[in-house]
């Protein structure tokens, strides 16, 4: 480990339990949305959300680090920390091949850590990807309004891996507001609901689309990117073929 960065602090609940996995007792702060691996969290302070931080808790938590992304925390927040005189580090994820590279640039390069097993465990696991039948599909994240994954996302890279296109890959948004309407219309061979961030169920979800298969998939394998990506294709693949 760097000799300097040995108080890290991180918003982003991806990157916060790679840290944790990969080198317990570094982490100093984390938001409250950062939720594994839970005992190694126990007891570290919590700083609000990743996109309402408490920026005075994290400077008092005097960190050596900030780790942060790009997509989940806000700039403003990020020029706070330093504008307070807090190294950040921050990074882009928007599919597979970058987040492993950022991944080794925080861990190896930032944080001056041994490559982690499980990030070599992880580009094995979807190396030997093998792609079913492709399916149409499209990927609901909220409701009230309903929005769903459009162009360069990570999640939408992970299921390509696995033989789920996208129809709204091509979107000019990120995560486009589609109406419920539209998304039936689509002609599609399957819906795809994570539990996170809009926690999707049984119940609440796939009614809105009747006659069409749902696959409900968990959130943390489908768009956490840290150790959770070695079991990743098995978890999701299962999923998706219980959908039928």
């Amino acid at each position: 480990m760097r000799p300097d960065r040995k108080r890290v602090v991180s918003l982003v609940p991806s990157l916060t339990e790679a840290v944790a996995v990969s080198a317990p007792g570094l982490l100093v702060g984390v938001t409250d949305w950062c939720t594994h691996p839970a005992p190694e969290l126990a007891g570290v302070a919590r700083i609000g959300g990743t996109k309402n931080p408490d920026v005075r808790a994290i400077a008092e938590l005097r960190p050596d680090l900030v780790i942060a992304n790009e997509e989940e925390n806000r700039a403003p927040d990020l020029a706070q920390l330093r504008a307070a005189g807090v190294e950040v580090l921050v990074t882009e994820v928007r599919g597979l091949p970058q987040a492993l590279r950022e991944l080794d640039r925080v861990l190896v390069g930032a944080l001056g850590l041994a490559r982690p097993g499980w990030l070599a465990d992880a580009e094995s696991a979807w190396a030997r990807v093998e792609p079913d039948a492709e399916r149409r599909a499209f990927v609901p994240i909220w409701r009230r309004p309903w929005m769903v994954l459009g162009r360069d996302t990570f999640a939408g890279d992970l299921l390509a891996r696995l033989g789920v296109r996208n129809v709204y890959a091509g979107h000019a948004e990120r995560y486009p507001k589609v109406a419920v309407a539209e998304l039936a219309a689509a002609g599609c061979d399957l819906v795809v609901l994570p539990d996170e961030p809009y926690r999707f169920t049984a119940e609440d979800g796939p009614e809105a689309f009747p006659g069409l298969p749902a696959a409900l998939v968990s959130g943390r394998h489908l768009t956490w990117y840290g150790p959770s990506l070695s079991q990743a294709p098995a978890v999701l693949s299962r999923a998706l073929r219980e959908a039928g």
